[in-house]
């Protein structure tokens, strides 16, 4: 009986076992840091691509500002008159102003012989005025008639910054350079304390911009003597023979992307130990398992003369297992196959959110000019109306032989051209958030100048106007023209609403004295307000009208001027149906005012 039983197995065959398993810790070693280096490699890159989008909306926000503000004639009389205290000090206070508003580190002015004439920073200890930058190659190209760019070290300031230069010309002559530089150390602060490390290379090979203070104004490669003697002639650097780098290539994972207009290298660089590291866990457990395994296989090994006699039930429970680790298998690799897809919905969510961050920075440029343009065109609707119907009403007067009628017309016409000038003043002013001082105007010369503008429309539309207004002069804290403004924009919209509406047509007007100022309320009988327009009637570009018969902007800039007075616009809807628009606004004093009118302080 003893026989027929096995022998009993050696340790030494269980060695060998283990030897010839052994190798196969290298493919597992090779699989999991082909794993890991992609995985890296994935993350830098997206690292990488949102920092090149970063510093090219940066440096495109201000490219454009030095070709534009060439034209401003304070910075023009600065170049014809260099002599003038007065015109250099308009235009020092100007590009102070605009640098503070750009967010631009310094704008300053030369001649077209180098001198700085006017400067940002003209009020400073480091003061740009009388300083020659002729030798700056930003200050050659623009010169030359090209726009320059330069990056390099303030000789004046010591400070890092990307210039952009253009010329000031009188038609084709070049009278002045006027540059803008930008500062781009916050763009390091953006970086953060990560292991990767980032650094930025101009066309020399030299560290400019990097996450590390001790990598700066190192050169990564050997410098030629042509671009060592171009160091030394336009100082870029604090230094005119920068140190060598010296990175251990076998310690970084580097990944570079190329900026094309500016010459620069941008480059991420990945510590090796981030893959070695989970790596050598991989190989660790890789070992640990096989070391747990071999231990397994001696037990059963050592154990199985003892399990002869359950051949049947061993083969039975092994039938069971294979079952359970087929159904297992299954659910794994379903569950792989639904990480595969987040994997994937991950990766269109990022590259999503790349061109959703390169929307944003083209919106925040086109912003500010589409809501200026939007705003003028919305304003200078209902003087322009007004316009083309006092000169029909005068070609008409005139085939007549009514001279003095028509004469009239026209005095209409000029008074209406000389508001429209005063709107498109105020719509700037409003644009670069400049302040008035309310004044006490008379509210019922105001709401009769309003309807004049409308009164053609109005009859066409046959609309009944009802109004209760005291006979005594309300007078209120306002600006002559932007209370006209107001008033002018929510009859109008009145007037729109009574269109969806048949006859019979009406339109309320009354107004109360309270204790703390004097209510004014616009009234109609039309659809009124739905449930989102009374929440949202105050936002910019909000309308319930179509593209072709409103921006959504009457209503906004309503609601702005208001504040600006003191006052308040509400919105509600009578109980007896139609809009009710209320307008609390400030008492003003009695009588003419003795400030000056806000027309012409514009």
């Amino acid at each position: 009986m003893n026989s027929t039983l096995p022998r009993r197995p050696r340790w030494r065959s269980l060695a060998l076992l283990a030897l010839c398993l052994a190798p196969l810790l290298w493919p597992l070693e090779h699989l999991a840091e082909r794993y890991y280096r992609s995985e890296l490699a994935g993350q830098n890159r997206q690292t990488l691509d949102l920092y090149v989008a970063n510093l090219l909306g940066t440096l495109h926000r201000y490219e454009v500002l030095p070709q534009i503000l060439g034209e401003l004639p304070a910075l023009r009389a600065a170049l014809s008159a260099p002599d003038d205290g007065v015109t250099q000090g308009n235009a020092n206070r100007l590009l102070k102003n605009i640098s503070a508003q750009t967010g631009a580190e310094v704008m300053y002015l030369m001649d077209t012989t180098g001198k700085t004439l006017a400067a940002s920073n003209w009020d400073k200890h480091d003061s740009f005025v009388g300083r020659n930058f002729a030798f700056r190659p930003y200050y050659i190209e623009a010169m030359a008639g090209r726009l320059g760019r330069f990056f390099g070290l303030g000789t004046t300031s010591g400070k890092r910054g990307y210039f952009f230069a253009a010329a000031v010309r009188d038609r084709e002559k070049v009278i002045g350079v006027l540059v803008v530089k930008v500062d781009l150390d916050h763009t390091e602060s953006l970086w953060g304390k990560t292991p990767e490390q980032l650094l930025v290379t101009d066309p020399n090979g030299v560290v400019i911009l990097t996450s590390r203070q001790e990598w700066r104004f190192r050169s990564t490669r050997p410098l030629s003597d042509a671009e060592s003697k171009a160091i030394s002639a336009i100082q870029p650097y604090p230094t005119r023979d920068p140190k060598p780098l010296n990175l251990d290539a076998s310690a970084w994972l580097p990944q570079t992307q190329t900026i094309e207009e500016t010459g620069w290298s941008v480059s991420i660089l990945a510590p090796r130990t981030l893959i070695d590291r989970p790596v050598r866990t991989v190989v660790i457990i890789g070992g640990a398992a096989l070391l747990v395994l071999m231990l397994l296989l001696g037990l059963m090994m050592q154990r199985r003369r003892h399990y002869l006699d359950r051949i049947a039930f061993e083969a039975k429970a092994r039938h069971e297992l294979e079952g359970r680790v087929a159904e297992r298998t299954s659910d794994l690799e379903g569950l792989n196959r639904r990480l595969k897809q987040e994997v994937l919905e991950r990766e269109h969510a990022q590259q999503e959110l790349v061109r959703a961050q390169d929307d944003l920075v083209q919106a925040g440029k086109l912003s500010a000019l589409g809501t200026m343009s939007a705003s003028i065109s919305h304003e200078l609707n209902q003087p322009l109306a007004a316009i083309r119907s006092y000169a029909e009403n005068a070609e008409v007067l005139l085939d007549h032989q009514r001279t003095e009628d028509a004469r009239g017309n026209l005095r209409l016409i000029n008074e209406l051209t000389g508001r429209m000038a005063s709107i498109i003043a105020h719509l700037r002013a409003f644009a670069r958030r400049d302040r008035h001082a309310p004044e006490s105007v008379a509210l019922q010369p105001a709401l009769d100048d309003a309807l004049a503008l409308l009164a053609k429309r109005r009859r066409s539309m046959e609309v009944e106007l009802i109004r209760d207004l005291p006979a005594a002069t309300l007078w209120v804290e306002a600006g002559e023209t932007r209370l006209r403004q107001v008033l002018g924009n929510l009859l109008a919209n009145a007037l729109d609403a009574l269109t969806e509406k048949g006859p019979p047509r009406k339109l309320w007007l009354s107004a109360q004295a309270t204790e703390t100022g004097v209510n004014l309320y616009i009234r109609d009988n039309g659809p009124g307000f739905c449930m989102e327009a009374l929440g949202r009637a105050g936002e910019p570009f909000y309308t319930t009208k179509t593209r072709t018969q409103g921006l959504g902007l009457g209503l906004a800039i309503c609601d702005t001027l208001m504040r600006a007075f003191g006052g308040e616009l509400l919105f509600a809807n009578h109980k007896e149906g139609g809009a009710l628009i209320t307008l609390k606004l400030r008492a003003g004093a009695p009588g003419v005012s003795l400030q000056p009118s806000e027309d012409r302080s514009v």
